[in-house]
């Protein structure tokens, strides 16, 4: 008979130790700022995914799939990821100066004015929920951004936050990748002919491009971030001129 007794865990079902109790505060840590449901504003944005739906351009699971891959691919890997990767290192540090030089890098890249909003909006309201928290340094950055000393881009943010809670800079960049992916997935849902089951599972075939992209990001450098889609850039200036729109971006 199965044993339903409450009460305290006896040693041998107990995590065992503090580095259980270390490794469940990181993962923590990650599913909190990774959630699709954290107040960053995010559900707001298609990141040009809008245009291609209300031009025909993409219609179904397979469309939005290569949608993804070249956003990952092209961008979000190497510009945004990699930036999250090396904000990890410098909140480490406690270096906020590096923090504001991948930022302002990261900032020369987004000249999309909807895309470099939707990145500077979700920056903000994550600076403020991990000031919050009571960390000195995100307090310090969350300043920073509010007094115009540094843009306050989501990656950067976002790599701070979790490098303040010990988070290594490779599962960083792949929990921003994977949120970035899931965000785009649920824009999908609302736009295009694609189910929950059809979302769920291009976000299962994307894992090892995400792994991919997350080991190559966290040994990367500032200097070496890049960004090339000129496709999706165009969706993106072209986005403000739609007759109706769904979303920000």
């Amino acid at each position: 008979m199965t044993d339903y007794c409450i009460g305290p865990a006896s040693p041998a079902r107990s995590a065992g130790g503090p580095n259980g109790a270390r490794g469940a505060d990181v993962l923590l840590a990650v599913l909190q700022f990774a959630d699709g449901l954290f107040p960053s504003g995010g559900f707001a944005h298609s990141f040009g995914l809008e245009t291609y739906a209300q031009t025909g351009a993409i219609r179904d699971a397979s469309g939005v799939g290569e949608f993804l891959r070249a956003q990952l691919e092209g961008s979000t890997g190497p510009a945004d990821a990699v930036a999250a990767a090396c904000a990890v290192r410098r909140a480490r540090e406690t270096d906020l100066a590096g923090s504001v030089e991948i930022d302002q890098r990261l900032d020369a890249m987004k000249w999309v004015p909807e895309f470099r909003a939707g990145s500077l909006q979700m920056g903000r309201q994550t600076a403020r929920v991990a000031e919050a928290t009571g960390d000195a340094f995100m307090a310090e950055l969350a300043h920073a951004i509010d007094d115009g000393g540094t843009p306050g881009h989501h990656a950067v943010v976002f790599g701070a936050a979790l490098g303040r809670h010990d988070v290594d800079p490779e599962l960083v960049a792949a929990a921003y990748l994977h949120s970035t992916a899931a965000l785009l997935v649920n824009a999908a849902l609302r736009l295009v002919a694609v189910g929950q089951l059809e979302g769920q599972r291009l976000l299962a075939s994307l894992r090892p491009l995400i792994g991919r992209l997350a080991h190559e990001a966290a040994i990367a450098e500032p200097d070496e971030m890049w960004s090339f889609t000129p496709a999706l850039e165009i969706a993106g200036v072209r986005h403000g001129g739609l007759d109706a729109r769904m979303f920000r971006s």
